[in-house]
């Protein structure tokens, strides 16, 4: 039996989580988890729900019940494929305050533990992901780049204002940075890549290099 592999990327929004964690994932031939789209899905839920976000005893419940399944890019939420809705920015505000929910992340929390024992590890990408959800991560990283750079790359892929999208950005990582449950914080073990200008493949190798680092301290 292969050796149980864990990857924990964290890192700010729009600082390449999804795009490095995918293709890391392919390179490794293993699983790949979005955390961030599971947050998102509440979200969206408690919008088709009727549920005010802020409304914590009842988003925490549907996040309790909601049938989420989760295939490569693919999120159906109680039947429901939501793949492009989640991605909106209207689910993107909620989900910034989602995800200051503890009871929520008490429940995500363990559904994304009960994933990778499934998957026998995985590339896993979140804003917590080595300092709370996985801490014995084999290796964890976590990726920044500039609230600009960041901002640039989500108008690219949705369109709008760089400057409000910088403005929108910076709040939220004020918000992730000060929750009360599991801060965004970079973890004193997690190696810091800025992804900043800087090609898909190049940032990948440099994680690749790193893992098999410490596959040989762990052998």
């Amino acid at each position: 039996m292969r050796q149980q592999v864990i990857v924990a990327i964290d890192g700010p929004a729009g600082a390449g989580k999804s795009t490095i964690g995918r293709a890391l994932a392919r390179a490794l031939d293993l699983s790949y988890l979005d955390t961030g789209a599971m947050f998102r899905a509440v979200a969206w839920l408690a919008r088709h729900e009727g549920v005010d976000v802020n409304d914590r005893i009842n988003v925490a419940r549907l996040a309790q019940r909601m049938d989420l399944r989760q295939n490569d890019d693919v999120v159906v939420v109680d039947g429901h494929d939501v793949t492009g809705e989640i991605r909106s920015q209207e689910i993107s505000d909620a989900t910034s305050v989602v995800a200051t929910n503890p009871d929520v992340r008490i429940e995500l929390r363990e559904r994304q533990r009960h994933w990778a024992a499934s998957n026998g590890g995985g590339v896993i990408e979140g804003r917590d992901i080595g300092t709370v959800v996985f801490p014995e991560a084999v290796l964890k990283v976590f990726l920044d780049a500039s609230p600009r750079v960041r901002a640039q790359r989500r108008v690219a892929q949705t369109g709008g204002s760089v400057d409000e999208v910088e403005r929108a950005i910076a709040e939220r990582d004020a918000r992730d940075t000060t929750r009360n449950d599991a801060p965004l914080r970079h973890g004193d073990d997690a190696v810091r890549v800025d992804t900043g200008n800087r090609a898909i493949d190049d940032v990948v190798n440099e994680i690749l290099g790193l893992l098999r680092e410490r596959l040989s301290w762990h052998a």
